[in-house]
């Protein structure tokens, strides 16, 4: 048996790792002997912890995958065969044995490797992944594409508990049962209930179902008994029953699987003679995987929530999990909304919040603890999240949805029909609006503005400062329809935040700094860096608010003084605020030139967000740049309203 060693520290120094130093790929990994892989993944452990330390990042969900992973590339020929990775999160033990350990002390920053596993980063990464539960779908189809190709390769989805929880993941598993392809689904479950029993007698047990005798045996009797139907059901029944008193697969059997577990995911000989067994098995198969995340790490394996990611450390200091509160000067956009809705639902009774498994991030934490029968975690699941927001507004609550601007992508339908068609009282508190810096493309909130302005009876706020979140956060709910507020990511600029709860009058923008000749319309969290680029050029600064309805008669005002109209926003230009603003102008057949400024129509890839915003000229010196490129323009003669794209 494997004896795994438990760190207690992250290393601030590079381990000695001379086994692991020499793997560059899966095909020199597949050169080692058994007990050489343990070794390996004692090593790769051991950096993984460095290499996260030094970086920052996800790690909980890769320390726990370590031996299994190692396992998958040892009995599997990848790149040859596929494995899909579902989310990422616990890919980096992974891109570490892929050619890529040189460079982990650089993940998730500018060109460095990316968050999660990406096509254009390694043959080895199947599947571009971030968003959840994509993992069964897309092996499928690899699986399905080497059939008709005639191709002899295996594909494999790993997937964990939690992403298994939506609905997509079972639209897979449904349609893989009914087709029946060679495809090889890996359970990775970290917290199931039903994996309490796990032990000897489950591993052995796991063996024997993998086994080519049992598997030939089995083979041969459906065979034998398939002209007789009356008894190919009885057989069939006898052993679903039997496997259903040893382990907890009856669901996954009864979708067409044969499945396979629960065994232990740190102990490597099982692994290894479990999943080589599975290798030369045809049709789809399940194997249930019970892993410890964290494991390996004392201080993650009892905290995993803390731990699912971390800061980087300096040399000096003791790792700090993610979701233990620091010291700070000033409150997150996600710290303003859990505050406000607690204090909303002490007013009003009718308020429960509801979130797809964005508890932490979204800061519902102490909404969870007060007020426990007004709080619904509904999982992995964007459309129930907002249906079921529908279904409680329809008998006169006031639902709050709790969600990543890049994960309300996946509701879409849901928010279009059955909140907005029927007009019903649903508040949007939409987290992680525009760039989120080190998750990259898969995770910004680049598109809500455009995907939600074209929606009837839809209200959208973007607040540009703490307080006035809070104020948007009240009105919204106040307001009796569908409505979105969309905050960014992090701090804000540390104004005073008004504890008295006040209701905007829709619609109404204000303006920050009269000025003369440009006036610049600020959408949301760039305001700041609106108003020093405004110094510069005596510029009139307005803080829109709202993105719909527009303040129309502050559009209307701005363009009889002034000579250009600047539009501002961290949301793609095509459909977003700017594009809300020259169509009214448009329409009316007023108005100056207007310029206008957003996310180019390209996926921005991980960096620093400061960094990322002055790429594409959203930052002072590119607002400044651009102001000055199109008045330079202008001198001279008449120009056309033109879009710009920076």
């Amino acid at each position: 048996m494997y004896d795994l060693h438990t760190f207690n520290e992250i290393p601030t120094e590079r381990p000695f790792t001379p086994l692991l130093d020499k793997i560059d790929s899966p095909h020199q990994l597949r050169l080692l002997s058994q007990e050489q892989l343990f070794r390996l993944c004692f090593e790769l452990r051991h950096f993984l912890l460095f290499s996260v330390g030094q970086s920052g990042g996800h790690f909980g969900a890769g320390l726990g995958v370590v031996e299994l992973t190692a396992a998958l590339h040892y009995v599997f020929n990848t790149p040859d065969d596929r494995i899909v990775w579902d989310v990422g999160h616990q890919a980096y033990p992974h891109k570490i044995l892929t050619g890529r350990r040189d460079d982990m002390t650089r993940i998730r920053q500018q060109n460095g490797p990316a968050a999660f596993p990406t096509r254009s980063e390694s043959e080895y990464d199947t599947f571009g992944v971030g968003h959840s539960s994509t993992s069964i779908s897309a092996a499928l189809g690899m699986a399905l594409a080497a059939k008709h190709k005639g191709e002899k390769r295996r594909s494999i989805a790993v997937i964990g508990d939690g992403a298994l929880t939506a609905g997509m993941a079972f639209e897979a598993l449904s349609h893989a049962g009914d087709i029946a392809p060679d495809l090889l689904v890996i359970l990775n479950d970290n917290d199931m209930s039903i994996s309490n029993n796990v032990g000897g007698l489950k591993n052995h047990l796991a063996q024997i179902l993998s086994s080519k005798a049992y598997n030939q045996v089995r083979d041969g009797s459906k065979r034998v008994l398939s002209n007789t139907p009356g008894l190919m059901e009885f057989a069939r029944k006898t052993e679903e029953h039997v496997k259903g008193l040893m382990a907890p697969g009856t669901l996954f059997e009864e979708l067409g699987f044969n499945y396979i577990g629960p065994i232990d995911g740190h102990d490597m000989p099982v692994l290894l003679q479990t999943l080589e067994n599975m290798k030369h098995l045809s049709g789809p198969q399940f194997l249930h995987v019970v892993t410890k995340k964290g494991r390996g790490f004392a201080p993650a394996e009892s905290d995993p929530i803390g731990y699912h990611a971390i800061n980087k450390i300096e040399a000096s200091a003791k790792p700090a999990p993610q979701s233990v509160p620091t010291p700070i000067i000033k409150p997150s956009y996600s710290n303003i909304f859990g505050q406000w809705i607690c204090d909303a639902a002490e007013l009003d009774e009718r308020v429960v919040g509801i979130t797809p498994a964005m508890k932490e991030g979204s800061d519902l934490i102490a909404f969870a603890q007060r007020f426990p029968d007004r709080y619904y975690d509904v999982a992995i699941a964007e459309q129930h999240a907002v249906t079921l927001a529908a279904g409680m507004a329809c008998e006169g609550m006031k639902p709050v949805v709790a969600i990543y601007s890049t994960f309300l992508q996946r509701g879409y339908d849901q928010l279009v029909h059955d909140v907005a068609v029927q007009n019903l009282d649903v508040t949007f508190a939409i987290d992680r609006a525009g760039l989120v810096g080190a998750d990259g493309p898969t995770h910004a909130g680049a598109f809500d503005l455009s995907f939600m302005r074209c929606i009837p009876n839809m209200l959208i706020m973007a607040p540009s400062d703490e307080n006035e979140c809070r104020q948007m956060l009240h009105t919204a709910l106040a307001h009796k329809g569908p409505s979105a507020v969309r905050y960014p990511r992090g701090k804000g600029p540390g104004v005073k935040i008004e504890q008295e709860l006040n209701i905007l009058e829709i619609g109404q923008s204000r303006t920050v700094r009269d000025g003369s000749k440009v006036a610049i319309l600020s959408f949301g969290a760039l305001l700041p860096a609106a108003q020093a680029a405004a110094e510069k050029f005596d510029a009139t600064v307005i803080d829109m608010r709202f993105v719909k309805p527009l303040d129309t008669q502050a559009i209307i005002q701005a363009c009889e003084s002034h000579d250009l109209i600047v539009t501002l926003e961290e949301n793609a230009i095509a459909g977003g605020a700017g594009a809300g603003v020259a169509e009214f102008m448009h329409q009316k057949g007023i108005g100056p030139d207007i310029m206008i400024l957003g996310l180019p129509d390209t996926f921005i890839d991980h960096g620093r967000p400061e960094v990322l915003l002055a790429e594409c000229g959203l930052d002072e010196k590119g607002i400044l740049s651009s102001i000055e490129a199109r008045l330079s323009a202008q001198k001279g003669s008449l120009i056309s309203p033109v879009i710009q794209s920076i």
